[in-house]
Order: C-alpha cells, then sequence, then structure tokens
C-alpha cells in the first residue's frame, strides 16, 4: 500500500482510506470492527468519519454512532497510534446538530469536544469542515448553482473566524491537521490566503466527491491541488455502487443502498446507468472488476491524496482495497477517456 503525504504535514497516509458513514445504520459494531480489522492488517492507515454519521439515512437517533463504534475498536485493539483519524464538523442544516448553528469560533470547538468524547480519544489527526457555511454547489446542486448572491466579505470574515476556531483547537493540542469538505476553488484559496496572512492553521486536504461519473475536480481544484498542496481525498469512487453495475436494468438489490435512497441523493438515472454502461463495457474489454478499475482511476491522479472507500459487506471491501494492486494500461485510459467524452457530466 503506497502512503502519501497529508498536505504540509509530517502524516503520511495511505492511498486508500476506510469510509464509515454506513456503521450504526447498514453496519454494526460488530461489521464495523471487522472491517477496521482487515484494513489496518492491509496497509490502510488511514479512517474517514464524522459526526454526523451514519447517513442512508441521517437521523437523529443514530448519529454519532459511528464514532462511538471507531472508538469501542480503539479501546478493544489498542492500536489507536496506528491509525490516522479524520473525522467532521457539520455545518448549518443539521437541527439535532448544535440546533443546525454553522460554523463558529465557538461551535468549533464545541464540536470538537463532542468528536473527542465519542470516539474516546485525546486528539483528532485531520479534522474537516463538513460543508461551507455559504453554501456549496456539491450533492448535485451544481445546476442550478448561483454565486452572485453570495456576500464576499461576509463569506471572508466566517472563513477567519472559522480558522480562528481550528487555530484554538491546535492549540489545545485537540486537532494535529485541519481539512475541507465540499468546497470550491475560490473557498479553498480563502482559507488558504486566511492561514498564511494571520497565522492559523493551513488547511491539508479538501474531500469532495470524485469518480469516473463525477469529475469536477479535474479542473480548477485540481490545479489548487497542484500548487498549493490541498490534495484531495475522494469520496463515492464508485459514485454510490453505480460504477459496480449493480443497478443496471432498473435492479434494486436487498440491502444495497437504493432500496434506503432510490435515487441515491439525485445520482441514479438514464443518464448516469449510459454512463455506467460505458466504463462497465471498458473494464469488460479489458478483463478488469469494474469496481477495482473505478478506483484505481482515482488512486491514479495526480492531484489525489487518498481514496476514501466504503462498504456494506466485507467481500466488497476486499474488493475496493484489493484496487491498490491494480495498475491501469495506457489502453485502459484511452478507453475511459473516450467513454467521458461521450458521457461528460452524466450526475
Amino acid at each position: 500500500m503506497k502512503m502519501n503525504r497529508l498536505g504540509r504535514t509530517e502524516m503520511m497516509v495511505s492511498e486508500i482510506c476506510l469510509g464509515t458513514m454506513t456503521w450504526g445504520e447498514q453496519n454494526t459494531e460488530a461489521d464495523a470492527h471487522e472491517q477496521m480489522d482487515y484494513a489496518l492488517a492491509h496497509g490502510v492507515n488511514f479512517f474517514d468519519t464524522a459526526e454526523m454519521y451514519p447517513t442512508q439515512p441521517t437521523r437523529a437517533e443514530t448519529q454519532g454512532l459511528t464514532e462511538e463504534y471507531i472508538g469501542s475498536w480503539f479501546r478493544a485493539s489498542g492500536k489507536r497510534n496506528e491509525v490516522i483519524l479524520a473525522t467532521k464538523m457539520g455545518g448549518a442544516g443539521v437541527n439535532w446538530i448544535r440546533n443546525s448553528e454553522g460554523f463558529t469560533r465557538a461551535s468549533v470547538m464545541q464540536a470538537v469536544d463532542g468528536n473527542l468524547k465519542r470516539l474516546g480519544v485525546d486528539h483528532i489527526d485531520l479534522y474537516q469542515l463538513h460543508w461551507p457555511n455559504r453554501g456549496s454547489y456539491h450533492f448535485r446542486k451544481h445546476w442550478a448553482f448561483d454565486a452572485s448572491q453570495q456576500d464576499k466579505a461576509g463569506a471572508v470574515d466566517d472563513i477567519r473566524e472559522t480558522l480562528e476556531g481550528l487555530g484554538d483547537a491546535v492549540k489545545a493540542g485537540k486537532i494535529r491537521a485541519v481539512g475541507l469538505s465540499n468546497e470550491s476553488a475560490w473557498g479553498t484559496m480563502q482559507f488558504v490566503r486566511l492561514a498564511e496572512e494571520h497565522g492559523l492553521p493551513r488547511v491539508a486536504s479538501i474531500q469532495n466527491e470524485y469518480s469516473l461519473i463525477c469529475r469536477m475536480f479535474d479542473t480548477d481544484l485540481a490545479e489548487v491541488a497542484h500548487h498549493e498542496d490541498v490534495g484531495l481525498l475522494a469520496f463515492s469512487p464508485l459514485a454510490t455502487g453505480i460504477l459496480t453495475g449493480k443497478y443496471q436494468g432498473g435492479v434494486i438489490p436487498e440491502g444495497s443502498r437504493r432500496t434506503k435512497v432510490e435515487n441515491l441523493g439525485g445520482r441514479w438515472g438514464p443518464e448516469a446507468e449510459a454512463a455506467a454502461q460505458a466504463y462497465l463495457d471498458v473494464a469488460g474489454k479489458h478483463g478488469l472488476d469494474p469496481s477495482q478499475m473505478a478506483i484505481a482511476f482515482c488512486i491514479s491522479r495526480p492531484f489525489m491524496t487518498s481514496t476514501i472507500i466504503g462498504a456494506t459487506r466485507m467481500d466488497q471491501l476486499k474488493t475496493a482495497i484489493g484496487a491498490a494492486e491494480v495498475s491501469l494500461s495506457d489502453a485502459v485510459f484511452e478507453d475511459i477517456a473516450q467513454a467521458r467524452r461521450a458521457h461528460p457530466l452524466p450526475i
């Protein structure tokens, strides 16, 4: 398993990261422990979670269970020091988390303390902001995104205050590094600029959606990642299972995510199914497992720090982690490029 540097920190993280958002909803505590045991034994030293997990769906009744499962595994295994642990603070919009309050200097520390308590640890290695206070074009909102309604001065002040809160947590020894999630190129650069100007924590990573059928990161953000050392942590590299082919023909397998969220958060539709088929054809042509091809493609990107995989079954997890051993040929990359031109933005 290859290790990559996390931003400009001294931390080295595995090129595959273990995602956890199904633990507590689709997966039990025992399932979660089994996944962590397997991942760590196979070279994955990077785990990602969030205070709002589990999802599919998000519910007040289950919120925080994922972090609690990770904490119980740390206590049982004694392996906290072998893991680079990432979690997130939710922003405005979740009524049962801090009454839907967004990021403020005070709320950052309040959230961090909650994460630490659920995880049962004394520090978090990477602390991420789940989505920006000002809103985001992610989660299929790009189709109607309109930045002209944003207040620039207010957004900049908000970012600085949030960084001050993160700085408080760093100084207190509660977090080691900070990251963004569901951010834009402009937003990322404001975080970088303000951190450098005011001696505040510099962002090390950005966690955005990225897959064969969701490639908005390839332009502006890829340039930011390269020049500013803010690498991508890609979530949904299989596009919530679409790229495995299991939903082709309208099939909804028992226990799959579509049994809980039929449109997969706005991803599923004729365009996504047609694009998935194009990539399934590429994998078939070259004798590749489609899931491993999709994950290996993400790993190959020059701006990628780590690709976040998730699974509800152990066979899925083994396949996903096995993608680290898959090398794609030039011919595969050429066929992927052709498929992308035919299906440029299907979700």
